[in-house]
């Protein structure tokens, strides 16, 4: 078994050979063609943290993934990121470990940020503003980095608790050529934006129905395990359009849980990632609707990014 760092995984891993093996990994979850076995969740309320393992297989692959993604969002203040992990790759032939990619999460991220970027190609407005952006930590970086390839927007309203976090925001998005503006107040983001990304481990709602613009998108990806919530479950039930990674995973927890859980919408409004992508058809179907993609990460992304990180290494 060979053994890849950080540092060799993102030097090696192209961002659009990545997202063509992200969008046919949806289309075949979708369609059923995905081996996902249940989630082990671990919660650490002591220490502000939790851990998952995922793995998946997808049929005709040459392998299969098993991951483990860790989030403890006090480490910044210790020094350390609030997000680690590793992924195992293993031959789906023979069952034999080909690869350890120790990429202390951030396979996991790019993963989560080329998906945000197919669902804003597919359900943002046909005029950018402004992007919102909720959460300064490495999510929000590579959610911006993503969408500056499906928009020419160059303006962003950044949403943190801290000033800290928020100044180090605004440093790097003026990297990438944005104008940045910052705020602690998250109406402010929906006042501004008409393109806004969710990317924290929030438990109470961040973003409101009343203060959300018409014909604004909202990709939110924080609430990826229990007990976590970054929208008014009354935006949820807004907006015209819920296109979700996994209906069955969404319905447990996520925004679309919420909205469930109160009656607000039920399980007919939700529509696939990986269906809306093989229709072919668009996801916004007019410039006013309120659209809203809810991410909480489905393994076969880990599947196809490791794979893709894998093959790049070792051409």
């Amino acid at each position: 078994m060979r053994c890849f760092s950080k540092a060799q995984i993102v030097a090696s891993l192209d961002p659009e050979v990545a997202l063509r093996g992200l969008e046919q990994g949806f289309i075949a979850f979708s369609a059923g063609k995905v081996q996902v076995p249940p989630i082990q969740g671990f919660s650490f309320p002591g220490a502000n943290g939790d851990c998952c393992v995922k793995s998946a297989y997808m049929e005709g692959s040459a392998t299969f993934t098993v991951k483990i993604s860790a989030g403890f969002y006090d480490n910044p203040g210790k020094g350390l990121p609030s997000n680690d992990g590793l992924m195992l790759v293993l031959s789906a032939q023979t069952g034999q470990p080909l690869a350890l990619l120790h990429d202390e999460g951030w396979l996991t991220g790019m993963r989560t940020a080329l998906a945000g970027r197919i669902a804003a190609r597919l359900l943002a407005p046909p005029q950018v503003t402004a992007i919102g952006i909720l959460g300064t930590g490495m999510q929000a970086r590579m959610q911006l980095e993503q969408l500056g390839a499906i928009t020419d927007c160059r303006q962003v309203m950044v949403w943190g608790r801290q000033d800290s976090g928020l100044a180090t925001y605004r440093a790097f998005a003026r990297t990438l050529g944005y104008e940045v503006h910052t705020t602690q107040d998250a109406a402010e983001v929906a006042g501004a934006a008409n393109l806004i990304v969710c990317t924290t481990p929030s438990r109470l709602p961040l973003l409101r129905s009343e203060w959300v613009r018409p014909g604004t998108h909202i990709t939110a990806v924080g609430a990826d395990g229990p007990g976590k919530q970054e929208l008014d479950p009354a935006l949820v039930a807004r907006a015209a359009r819920i296109v979700v990674d996994s209906v069955t995973q969404c319905s447990q927890y996520g925004e679309v849980a919420h909205a469930l859980r109160s009656g607000q919408i039920d399980t007919t409004q939700l529509i696939e990632l990986g269906t809306l992508l093989a229709s072919g058809a668009p996801g916004r179907e007019h410039p006013d609707q309120v659209t809203l993609a809810d991410l909480t990460g489905v393994a076969v992304q880990d599947a196809q990014i490791s794979s893709c990180a894998l093959a790049a290494l070792t051409a």
